[in-house]
């Protein structure tokens, strides 16, 4: 919940800011002048693609939390079997060796979104983020394509 609503209010920020932005584009082109002109149509880019970029990550968020629900409801979901050091972090052996029989388990079933969903998850807990994300898009391509499958 608490991420959800960090989530929420990042987002928020982020609105706000795209239209604090553009209301100055919109002020330099309303100026008239060609220079002018060509600084609020620069800035305006920015605000597009902040909105794009907040709208692609959001879908992302929103995709994989139903994936989560659903190896949730069929009792799925991996168990945080990981040792931690005192302070609260997880092991780094401990984490490596959930990697490994998680890698494992992809291999042998590459066109599973679930073993992909429980890489991600490993490689998340090994804070390899770019890889997690790679994985958790590669489960939902899965899930997608799986869902079209039997709805045809």
């Amino acid at each position: 919940m608490r991420a959800k609503l960090s989530y929420a209010l990042t987002a928020a920020v982020l609105v706000f800011y795209f239209v604090l932005v553009g209301s100055r584009g919109v002020m330099l082109i309303q100026a008239g002048t060609p220079l002018t002109v060509t600084f609020g149509l620069a800035v305006l880019i920015l605000p597009v693609i902040g909105v794009w970029f907040l709208w692609k990550n959001t879908q992302f968020v929103r995709r994989a939390n139903q994936l989560a629900a659903e190896l949730d409801a069929e009792g799925g979901l991996p168990v945080d079997e990981l040792e931690r050091t005192p302070s609260g972090r997880i092991d780094r052996d401990s984490a490596d060796e959930v990697f490994a029989r998680r890698k494992a388990e992809t291999e042998d079933a590459p066109d599973d979104w679930r073993s992909w969903f429980r890489l991600a998850v490993a490689y998340h807990d090994a804070r390899d983020t770019p890889r997690a994300r790679q994985a958790m898009q590669r489960a939902i391509t899965l899930h997608q394509a799986s869902r079209r499958r039997t709805a045809a």
